[in-house]
């Protein structure tokens, strides 16, 4: 008997294994791009749906291109409906990073279309959306405040800082924080929690040493435990220019040394190896001529953390 226990020994160990691996494998979320360029091409600017793995309940960080990346999910079978319906029932609100056009012109553009849903920022990022763009000078009031008369099918629904929010409508609560991006200016990153998995999206930020900031840092230590207790599935962060581009004419963007510069620091606090878990996607590439090959192929060589790079593609669904 006692031979026999030891004999299933090594089969019980080689079960656990499996079911730990799958563990650490299992599917938290659903990603679909909606547009993945940092400029020029106004039909694939900055917007990703987000939604727990099994649901179609979905939130939006940015919201620069909305109908032509829909129709690109809806072509590539990712929804089984129209663009119209997903745009209207599916996309339960918008995570507004900063208000710069190219992440917020498919907002503006679709608001006719579009469903009574939640827009969620920082207040200086719905401040410039209530007084700029949802004035009836420039386009039409379609939120809740502002310019009268007010349409209100969004709501603005404004965040603190490090506070954890409800997003209305899905399974998933945000926390966000602020980033610089060409200091004084900010943007924001929201950390999207569903179950006891996270998504970090970052919107356009530059490295904390050029910003003379410390916004980067201060988001490495909240997101290191998470980390290095395998919670954390996926960080969006942008790589905007080739390593060639002048800091003084970065703009609060990053090129792919300042990328690997900053993970560098975060894999200080977490550790090489746990880092290479999570899933980095690479953001807001500006194609100006063979820029986007550069960036890529700088990228490739400065990654000698061996991360998990992703280039994600517009309408082509990512699972973490």
């Amino acid at each position: 008997m006692l031979k026999k226990g030891l004999l299933l020994l090594p089969v019980l160990a080689f079960i656990c294994v499996l079911k730990l691996t799958g563990q650490a494998h299992k599917t938290s979320f659903n990603v679909v791009p909606l547009g993945v360029k940092g400029g020029l091409d106004e039909s694939n600017l900055s917007a990703y749906l987000i939604a727990p793995e099994g649901s179609s309940n979905y939130i939006c960080f940015d919201a620069g291109t909305l109908h032509y990346g829909i129709k690109k999910a809806v072509e590539n079978k990712v929804f089984n409906t129209s663009a119209e319906q997903v745009l209207k029932k599916y996309v339960k609100g918008y995570l507004i990073s900063h208000a710069h056009l190219d992440h917020v012109a498919g907002l503006i553009i679709n608001s006719p279309e579009d469903s009574t849903k939640n827009i969620y920022g920082l207040p200086k990022v719905l401040n410039v959306l209530r007084d700029k763009y949802f004035t009836w000078d420039s386009w039409a009031n379609f939120a809740n405040e502002g310019e009268k008369p007010a349409l209100k099918k969004y709501i603005y629904t404004y965040l603190e800082e490090n506070k954890e929010v409800s997003l209305s409508g899905t399974e998933m609560t945000v926390r966000a924080f602020t980033l610089s991006h060409s200091n004084p200016y900010q943007s924001t990153a929201f950390l999207v929690k569903s179950n006891d998995s996270y998504a970090l999206y970052l919107g356009d930020t530059g490295e904390d040493d050029i910003e003379n900031s410390d916004k980067l840092q201060v988001l490495c230590q909240q997101v290191a435990p998470l980390i290095k207790e395998h919670r954390l599935k996926a960080i969006f962060l942008e790589v905007s220019f080739p390593n060639k581009q002048p800091d003084n004419l970065l703009f609060g963007h990053l090129t792919p040394a300042l990328f690997m510069k900053e993970l560098f620091k975060l894999s200080q606090l977490t550790g090489k190896s746990t880092l290479r878990d999570v899933s980095f996607i690479v953001t807001h590439i500006k194609p100006s001529g063979n820029n986007e090959q550069k960036i890529r192929v700088e990228l490739e060589r400065e990654n000698t953390l061996h991360l998990k790079l992703i280039y994600p593609q517009q309408g082509k669904l990512l699972k973490f």
